[in-house]
């Protein structure tokens, strides 16, 4: 069972940026589709970005043009750039495959600042 851990969460002000990184215990090219999720207190979890082992990539509209999913295969590692942070994108987030099986990281919280 590969393993997915999270890292790179932080505290940011407003108008700042991080990279989350996912590091797979595994080969991620069997994945197909690989993600990032993201919960807030009080809320769902709701799919923020995905890539496909061909690079096409698809955004949750509240972050189209400010975070950049991709991936190394060769790393089996899967980042997100997140650039422009608001308040709300205060939330944990979460590396994960569910297209492929019950495969999720630990979390990362990111906590943005105003």
């Amino acid at each position: 069972q590969v393993q997915l851990v999270e890292s790179g969460g932080g505290l940011v002000q407003a108008g700042g940026s991080l990279r989350l990184s996912c590091a797979a215990s595994g080969s991620i090219l069997s994945f197909n589709v690989m993600g990032w999720y993201r919960q807030a207190p009080g809320k769902q979890r709701d799919l923020v970005a995905y890539i496909t082992s061909g690079g096409s990539t698809n955004y949750a509209d509240s972050v189209k043009g400010r975070f950049t999913i991709s991936r190394d295969n060769a790393k089996n590692t899967v980042y997100l750039q997140m650039n422009s942070l608001k308040p709300e994108d205060k939330a944990v987030y979460y590396c994960a495959a569910p297209w492929h099986g019950n495969y999720w990281g630990q979390g990362t919280q990111v906590t943005v600042s105003s």
